[in-house]
């Protein structure tokens, strides 16, 4: 039986700032919680009750604190080493971790942001779900808008975000022919109208851009069932619709899902299907592409079509476009079943499936220089299953791609508010023994900086310089500050689901 993170966590009495146990998104089965995950746990649990008590706090406010986040990294190293900076001084100064970490020091832009406004989370009800034989509730709360703007903005240093696509397809009429408006155009979970309206919610409210926003529009989302073929005048034309009508700023694409019934994924390659896309788009001035890579367990029939060997003859071909490869194409969790049996990672030389293909695309043309590793989803859980993970994920993508070509994606709100993430990856380090024995190199806070939102900045044309200076005074930024001078902060709530049993 699944249940919700937020729920387990309240009936064991656990207030940890950051997950003890990898938490499902419900596109992979939650796995148990393993031995040094709970030991990580109780350590947390024990550490915040004696430092609340000598502070003379609650449990509840100190875990809400950078002092309890500097706990639960401090029990990280007890269990499984010295893998993130952190001093027991945090643990008590909250000055002390101010000056290690201030906050503010990076501008960060998380390029991969989520929520549902209330929708059903039509996954849910899928044939995936049913047959695991499991009949989940909804939590529209959780991954409202309202929620949203609170987790990613208040609760969190992030400075903008891309509200990232669910593959969905949109109606413009019905079959009465009359013109369809927001739910009725359908697209998904979080189809493209959805997410520019919200886009601009957020930059209304800031008075000044803060968010960003991708279409859904993908090669196979419009077909001629009756010749098997794709209907291109529909697809040029809810194109031209989410670019022209809407102003997203980007493509997300599945190349594993088939909203538009055509029978099958695609390929970026695919030089009948996919190339006139990209003409197209390119004349009407798109030219990035977020791509899911990796994580494919939860569609058996089309999951290889999120291998990324596609990404490297469409890069070679379109040197014009960005190619961004989310999740850094890792293929599948450790908390799946087929950890073991798909040989998922081998620690004799840090690869991982799937993204060791990512990393020899770069090895085979060096040069290529429009290809980027989103590391959302996989840089967090990693660092709850092994920290040391991290430094393989990590090390690879810089030692092959280049610090500069690493983007900061969250994939939040699944798993709540992003601080963890980012508090995580500020604190993150490479260790020598490893950078010796596999050639990796150690992550400067330029490295971090390049990393956190100055890669992205420039994907999409931002001023860092003149972004930063804006958001001290726009409108966003003084709701923050009321809200954190009137007591607000971080519920610690992770969102996704996790076994009631464990």
């Amino acid at each position: 039986m699944w249940i919700p993170k937020w729920e387990r966590d309240y009936n064991k009495g656990v207030i940890s700032p950051i997950p003890t146990q990898v938490v499902s998104n419900e596109e992979f089965i939650p796995r148990p919680q393993n031995s040094q995950q709970a030991e990580v746990e109780a350590r947390i649990t024990a550490m915040a009750e004696e430092k609340a008590k000598r502070l003379g706090m609650d449990r509840r406010s100190f875990m809400q604190s950078s002092m309890g986040m500097a706990v639960a990294f401090l029990a990280s190293n007890q269990v499984y080493g010295n893998n993130w900076l952190v001093d027991e001084d945090e643990t008590v100064e909250k000055a002390a971790g101010d000056e290690k970490l201030p906050k503010g020091e990076y501008f960060i832009m998380d390029v991969q942001t989520h929520f549902t406004d209330g929708k059903p989370f039509g996954a849910r009800g899928s044939e995936f779900m049913r047959n695991m034989g499991f009949d989940l509730k909804n939590d529209a709360d959780s991954y409202s808008f309202a929620n949203f703007v609170k987790e990613i903005f208040f609760d969190s240093e992030t400075s903008m975000c891309v509200i990232s696509g669910v593959p969905g397809k949109e109606y413009d009429r019905g079959k009465d022919g009359k013109k369809l408006v927001r739910r009725a155009r359908g697209g998904g979970l979080l189809p493209s109208w959805l997410m520019s309206e919200r886009k601009g919610d957020i930059n209304k409210m800031a008075a000044s851009e803060r968010s960003l926003c991708q279409g859904n529009c993908a090669p196979n989302h419009y077909w001629d069932r009756k010749n098997n073929k794709p209907d291109q005048n529909a697809l040029f034309e809810q194109m031209e619709r989410e670019m022209k009508t809407y102003g997203i700023d980007s493509w997300k694409w599945y190349c594993h899902t088939d909203p538009g019934r055509s029978g099958n994924g695609f390929r970026l390659d695919d030089e009948k299907l996919t190339y006139p896309f990209y003409e197209r788009s390119s004349k009407l001035g798109m030219k990035v592409y977020s791509i899911h890579k990796g994580y494919a367990s939860q569609s058996r029939r089309l999951g290889h079509f999120a291998h990324p060997g596609d990404l490297e003859k469409a890069a070679k071909d379109h040197p014009d476009l960005t190619f961004i490869a989310y999740h850094s194409a890792i293929k599948h969790g450790p908390w799946e079943p087929q950890f073991k049996s798909d040989k998922w990672f081998d620690p004799k030389t840090g690869d991982f499936s799937w993204h060791s293909d990512l990393m020899d695309i770069k090895k085979r043309n060096p040069k290529l220089d429009n290809v980027y590793c989103e590391i959302g989803s996989a840089f967090g859980t990693l660092a709850i299953v092994h920290p040391e993970m991290c430094m393989h994920l990590m090390g690879r993508n810089i030692k092959h791609y280049g610090a500069d070509h690493v983007i900061w994606g969250t994939d939040c709100l699944w798993w709540g508010s992003p601080q963890w993430v980012i508090d995580a990856f500020k604190r993150f380090q490479i260790s020598d023994e490893m950078c010796e024995k596999f050639g990796y190199k150690k992550i400067t806070k330029e490295d971090k900086a390049k990393i956190f939102g100055l890669n992205a900045a420039k994907i999409y044309g931002v001023d860092v310089k003149e972004k930063r200076k804006g958001i001290k005074r726009d409108t966003l930024e003084k709701i923050k500050t009321a809200y954190l001078e009137g007591g607000g902060g971080s519920e610690n709530a992770a969102y996704g689901w996790v076994r009631a049993d464990v």
